[in-house]
């Protein structure tokens, strides 16, 4: 069999950071485009809500169609189908028509998010894939950090409608870059459908996978908690400026880019299973800090963005760490693991984001979600040790 060519990572990374980039940029504008569309608060927030479930459900498609049909052409109709909905989004006449085309931009976005992730997998040994997951995490948290204000920015001098142009422009970009210089790396590629299936089940029976994507989650997107409530945080209960919440929330994500650059340098001279363990404990580590400071009255700025910045580290750490274990337990069905992976993670963003709207105190609840998501997380990752240590070696892949 030839060897795998490697697609140029910083273009995997900007393919990857387009699907969410689309969901962060957008918030800034909720309130301007709520004016204009003549549309509840309500009404707008389900543009963001949609977009989540759309990046969730998509992921389970994308993975068995990518190892059935491969990468490089699965990816091509994921970024038209971004590019259109983005054009959609920027004309669209009501809320409602909005709402739709967000969903389909969102199913189109998470294609980068999969098959990024796997191309990155496909031919690499654990030790290299998580360093160039590592690598590929630290130009990908960029966006998150920069898109709120860019999208502020945006919305303020040009109006709302200018995101979904420059998001337009962005899949355009990447459908010309991907045409051009994505080869084709899954070894996979013609698989047959019950095969595919078989291996879907197969992940979905797995303790091992099912352990490190959970501790993926908690130890990731469990973060949507706080940044749902960090507006309220820090103008209602700590008084800061509304035009200060966002340099907060670019900050904290800043510890994930920390995180990461950590984690590429530690990969190869860490073994994988140590360094998920240590990761999830300063996450841990963090929202205890967190929860303890809000219980005993304490709450100020330093106390809320050192003990975030804390957790997001440990999460820049695990991200590649708990991926590349998650996506190794079946080495034949990449794309696959990584789709499902994929779902698992947003399943526990939303969860959490959810928890951390209830109640009347913003930083007990956001608090409390983090530190038990870090309980959940511990647990499952001891599952997915214990199940990892009792299985038997994986099979060495069929040569062709």
């Amino acid at each position: 069999m030839s060897a795998v060519r490697r697609a140029p990572l910083w273009l995997l990374a900007l393919i990857t950071f387009s699907g969410t980039l689309a969901m962060h940029m957008f918030v800034p504008a909720l309130p301007l485009a709520a004016v204009e569309l003549d549309a509840s608060p309500g009404a707008m927030q389900l543009t963001i809500s949609i977009y989540i479930f759309g990046l969730a459900v998509g992921q389970l498609v994308y993975g068995p169609f990518s190892d059935r049909f491969g990468r490089r052409p699965v990816l091509v109709v994921g970024l038209c189908l971004y590019t259109v909905s983005g054009l959609a989004s920027a004309l669209a006449p009501s809320v409602d028509f909005l709402i739709v085309a967000r969903l389909f931009q969102a199913l189109g976005g998470c294609a980068g998010l999969v098959l990024g992730r796997a191309m990155v997998r496909d031919g690499a040994a654990p030790a290299d894939a998580a360093r160039r997951l590592a690598l590929m995490n630290l130009m990908v948290t960029l966006g998150p950090g920069l898109a709120p204000l860019v999208g502020g920015a945006l919305a303020n001098l040009t109006g709302w409608r200018s995101i979904f142009y420059i998001l337009c422009g962005l899949g355009v970009t990447n459908l010309l870059f991907a045409w051009r210089m994505l080869p084709e790396t899954s070894g996979g590629a013609g698989q047959t459908a019950a095969s595919v299936f078989r291996a879907y089940r197969g992940l979905f029976a797995s303790p091992a996978f099912l352990g490190y994507s959970v501790i993926g989650g908690c130890a990731t997107t469990a973060m949507f908690a706080f940044v749902s409530a960090a507006p309220f945080i820090f103008v209602n209960q700590l008084g800061r400026p509304p035009a200060e919440v966002g340099v907060y929330i670019a900050v904290t994500v800043g510890g994930v880019w920390l995180g990461s650059l950590a984690a590429s340098r530690l990969a190869g001279r860490v073994p994988m299973d140590r360094l998920l363990v240590g990761a999830s404990r300063i996450c841990v580590c963090g929202a205890v800090v967190f929860l303890a400071s809000v219980l005993a009255g304490y709450l100020s700025l330093p106390v809320v963005m050192g003990s975030m910045l804390v957790f997001t580290f440990g999460a820049g750490i695990a991200a590649p760490a708990a991926l590349t274990e998650a996506i190794g337990v079946n080495p034949h069905a990449v794309g696959s693991a990584s789709g499902v992976y994929g779902f698992i993670q947003m399943a526990v963003g939303a969860i959490c984001t959810t928890l951390a709207s209830l109640g009347g105190n913003p930083a007990l609840a956001a608090a409390a979600v983090l530190v038990g998501a870090g309980v959940v997380g511990q647990v499952a990752l001891r599952v997915a040790l214990r199940a990892r240590r009792g299985a038997k070696p994986s099979p060495t892949p069929p040569q062709s």
